[in-house]
């Protein structure tokens, strides 16, 4: 079997642009990958194009040695651009070692551990701008079945906040609290926000509710400022979906500077990097919750995974999304009671439609984190998708 082709899609959803790569051989078995991005996508792109240089006319089964030449040989290695862009190939390439074989590829990376796993919400709150808002539309997600939510209060401020900031940011928490009362975990989202001291302020403050964690107290660029702040905090602190591979997390995991671990795989190396990622958060006892708030592509691909980890604790998912996300994949999830059943399709179990990925081409897109429109993520028209 050889690799014939590889082809990008940039799908406009509304926040962002989903990116899927798609890899073809010369047996016909085809296999899909997401790099979803946010917001460097014309970057992304073209390193795709650099790995289909060298990926083209060699075996795709050889997973591993692949992986370790595109990333050997790039020289500047890391960072987002270069790990979205392997990581999507190492993807569709797991896709079709499975499909050549006809099993899921849970089967591959040592059965399942798994045969379902538990999810919290993202996206729930869209539109939401006053903390009685907030508290209305997680009273919404918890009557569809959501055990738990994860969202940002803080607006737009970026290392200080003020006291009247932090003051509505605790009320907005204190409303959901409120709405969905004390069997609901709330999780609380820090985008990397905060300096050190403002870290450890809000930490402290979020006690009263009883989060399940605080994530991304502080940017991340400097683990140990992360490690101050877990130090005096009195919450569970959560890191780390914008570290890349097992030599990023290496540091994390010599300090350690997180409660719970967060790799995105399609950012961290893909499935297999991954899973050597858990394996090493596994030895300290550290749950393993990925970042997943991407594509239907990158969402199959993680409950893969899930599937296979023992310390695996909980995984992100989109709570709704653009109403043609049903036609451009055959997703099919099964949601109960808090919980999505790993699917058994053989390979990732999921398939892109190419024609209808080109009706929705790419659309430039601006982070919106510390502008004031973080929760603007949804068109007026959606559709929940679990």
């Amino acid at each position: 079997m050889k690799v014939t082709d590889i082809k990008t899609f940039a799908v406009d959803c509304f926040r962002t642009n989903w990116v899927f790569i798609k890899v073809y051989t010369d047996e016909g078995i085809d296999g899909v990958g997401e790099a979803t991005l946010e917001y460097k996508e014309k970057a992304l792109i073209g390193t795709v194009e650099h790995i289909k240089e060298y990926l083209v006319g060699q075996n795709p089964l050889d997973i591993e040695k692949h992986w370790h030449n595109i990333y050997r040989d790039a020289y500047w290695r890391g960072g987002a651009v270069l790990m979205s862009a392997l990581s999507a190939v190492e993807m569709a390439l797991w896709d079709i070692l499975g499909k050549s074989l006809n099993v899921p590829v849970y089967q591959l990376m040592g059965g399942k551990v798994n045969d379902k796993v538990r999810i919290y919400v993202n996206g729930w709150f869209a539109g939401a701008k006053e903390p009685e808002e907030f508290g209305e539309k997680a009273k919404t997600a918890v009557k569809r079945g959501v055990t738990a939510m994860k969202w940002d209060p803080f607006g737009k401020n970026y290392l200080n906040i003020s006291n009247a900031e932090l003051d509505k940011a605790l009320r907005c928490v204190a409303s959901v609290r409120e709405a969905v009362g004390d069997k609901v975990d709330l999780l609380i989202e820090g985008h990397g926000r905060f300096n050190i001291p403002t870290g450890i302020k809000i930490a402290k403050e979020l006690e009263q509710f009883k989060p399940m964690f605080f994530e991304e107290p502080v940017p991340p660029d400097n683990l140990d400022a992360l490690k101050m702040v877990r130090d005096k905090s009195p919450v569970a602190i959560s890191a780390g979906e914008r570290l890349y591979t097992r030599w990023d997390y290496k540091r994390m995991f010599d300090i350690m500077a997180a409660d719970y671990i967060q790799p995105d795989i399609s950012h961290a190396g893909g499935i297999m990097e991954l899973k050597k990622i858990a394996a090493e958060a596994e030895s300290r006892y550290i749950p393993f919750a990925p970042h997943n708030p991407s594509g239907p592509v990158a969402n199959a691909a993680t409950l893969q995974l899930a599937a296979s980890c023992p310390n695996f604790e909980i995984l992100e998912i989109m709570y709704s999304d653009v109403d043609y996300r049903k036609d451009i994949t055959n997703e099919s999830l099964e949601y109960k009671d808090g919980y999505i059943t790993i699917p058994d399709k053989a390979g990732l179990g999921i398939e892109i439609n190419e024609e209808e990925c080109l009706k929705h081409p790419y659309r430039p897109h601006t982070l919106r984190h510390y502008t004031g429109a973080l929760t603007d993520i949804r068109p007026a028209k959606t559709e929940f998708y679990f």
